[in-house]
């Protein structure tokens, strides 16, 4: 696969882990798109074990949201500012400490947003907290996810 079609790939599955956070835009589709894109065109035995490890590992987080309370954003507050400080947070969590530092980023970028606009750290802790049993906990298994798929494929991309 040539150099453009690779940041093609790369830039849905970027989308698809910005989707994640975005409600109605399916983020997880879109990752296991590019994966599925990317292994057609690669045809080796890395890319089509990453595609199944991929589809498996999407399939079951969806199994796991369903089970998972619903969504409900409004209620407790949910902001644009909140979603982007999340995702911006699991991302740099994410690099920073590989896969497991994508749950603490995300909490911290909410804790963050919400310190920022409500002053106080009990009411920032709070809302986080209101907003983690509300929605975070299904987010956030479908953002750790997609961001594992992301980051097998960019080591499979590395080593190939």
């Amino acid at each position: 696969m040539d150099l453009p079609q690779l940041l093609l790939v790369g830039l849905v599955l970027l989308l698809g882990v910005v989707g994640v956070l975005v409600p109605g835009v399916p983020g997880t589709w879109l990752v296991w798109a590019g994966v599925l894109w990317w292994a057609l065109h690669e045809r080796s035995a890395l890319a089509w074990s990453l595609l199944v490890s991929a589809t498996a590992l999407l399939l079951v987080v969806q199994v796991v949201k369903w089970q998972l309370p619903p969504r409900r954003l409004r209620g407790v507050g949910v902001t644009r500012r909140m979603v982007v400080y999340a995702g911006a947070g699991a991302l740099l969590g994410f690099v920073v400490v590989p896969v497991a530092g994508a749950v603490p980023g995300f909490v911290g970028g909410i804790y963050l947003s919400e310190r920022l606009r409500l002053g106080t750290h009990g009411e920032a802790w709070a809302s986080v907290r209101a907003v983690m049993r509300a929605v975070g906990t299904s987010v956030l298994v479908e953002l750790l996810a997609c961001l594992m798929v992301t980051g097998a494929w960019l080591g499979a991309v590395l080593v190939d």
